[in-house]
């Protein structure tokens, strides 16, 4: 065999072997999908987009706890307060997607779309998990203003039209829109004093520097029990099974109105499926077990049995719900 044919054939041979290894190279080099049995195996950072104290803290350290147990592994709170939690939201929205980094969502997720101007879509860059609970929301005073039930401090805002404040947790907050409904429902002249979450609000109305609250029963029951609020009504279609000597604030003369609140848990988009489903699984039982059960019906909550699929669509309906309530209200971010 000459020079010039063993070159050659070295050179065919060569570019046979290339032809062969390359998919299996790039077979090599394309990322595996996670594997559900592996995960997890290290803890899971939980943002809450909130301050400590509000009842999407209470309500995500109840679920953070349990569903540490559940998956072996630790759950760590991590709040992440500021813009109605549009910046613990940005946060998770640019996470990995490995099921590492969790958000728990509530009705500002419905609400901060139409409220502030995003990076992140809140549906399309996040992934459903499970709802967690909801809860209806409770009108406190502080004790030392002069009125024991809804039509009491109607005709107190009445005869004082714009002097008595109410509290929120923020802009676009559940607070918020529940004291933005009663104005719209009832016709009272009450003045809306954003805080930074709803601890600072309630501690603000206990403390006397604002006097009235439309706050989530999920963080407000241990106040009312101690005496530093006092309770006139809840704003759910039935009276709460916590609160059960308290009327509705629809049945105390305000006809039609509703306001419940709702908490869940979403993962950043790409997030493999079937971590998805692991972590889904995982928050049902969390849900279903009595010691849950307990505590969320301590705090005025109520556990919610809803697919991952079907949460994202709730999701979806909730955002299409406010919108109308943030325009009519002429709600506008900071």
């Amino acid at each position: 065999m000459t020079r010039g044919n063993l070159v050659g054939r070295l050179s065919t041979l060569a570019k046979l072997a290339c032809t062969l290894l390359f998919p299996l190279a790039l077979l090599a080099a394309a990322p595996k999908p996670a594997a559900a049995d592996d995960y997890p195996s290290r803890s899971i950072r939980l943002i809450i987009p909130f301050p400590p104290g509000g009842s999407n803290d209470v309500v995500g350290r109840i679920i953070a706890n349990q569903l540490g147990q559940k998956l072996g592994q630790q759950v760590f709170v991590d709040n992440r307060a500021g813009a109605g939690g549009v910046v613990g939201t940005d946060i998770a929205a640019k996470a990995a997607p490995d099921g590492y980094t969790l958000l728990v969502v509530s009705i500002a997720h419905a609400v901060d779309p139409w409220l502030y101007k995003e990076t992140f879509d809140p549906v399309k860059d996040f992934v459903p998990v499970s709802i967690f609970a909801t809860g209806t929301n409770v009108l406190t005073v502080n004790p030392k203003l002069p009125v024991h039930s809804v039509q009491e401090l109607l005709a107190y805002a009445k005869e004082k039209p714009g002097e008595l404040n109410y509290a929120s947790a923020g802009i676009g907050s559940f607070q918020h829109l529940s004291g933005e409904l009663f104005k719209l429902t009832s016709g009272a002249n009450i003045q809306h004093v954003p805080y930074k979450g709803g601890g600072p609000a309630m501690l603000a109305v206990i403390a006397g520097e604002a006097q009235v609250m439309f706050s989530s029963i999920v963080q407000t029951v241990p106040s009312i029990q101690a005496g530093s609020l006092r309770a006139l009504a809840t704003g759910g279609e039935k009276p709460s099974p916590i609160l059960p000597d308290l009327p509705t604030i629809a049945a105390s003369g305000v006809p039609g109105y509703v306001a419940t609140n709702w908490w869940g848990v979403v993962a950043p988009k790409g997030t493999p499926q079937p971590i998805v489903d692991k972590l889904h699984n995982a928050v049902a039982q969390v849900l279903k077990s009595a010691e849950t059960q307990k505590y969320l019906d301590n705090e005025g909550a109520a556990p919610v049995e809803m697919g991952s699929a079907e949460f994202g669509k709730f999701i979806e309906a909730e955002i299409a719900k406010w919108g109308p309530v943030v325009q009519k209200a002429g709600m506008k971010a900071e």
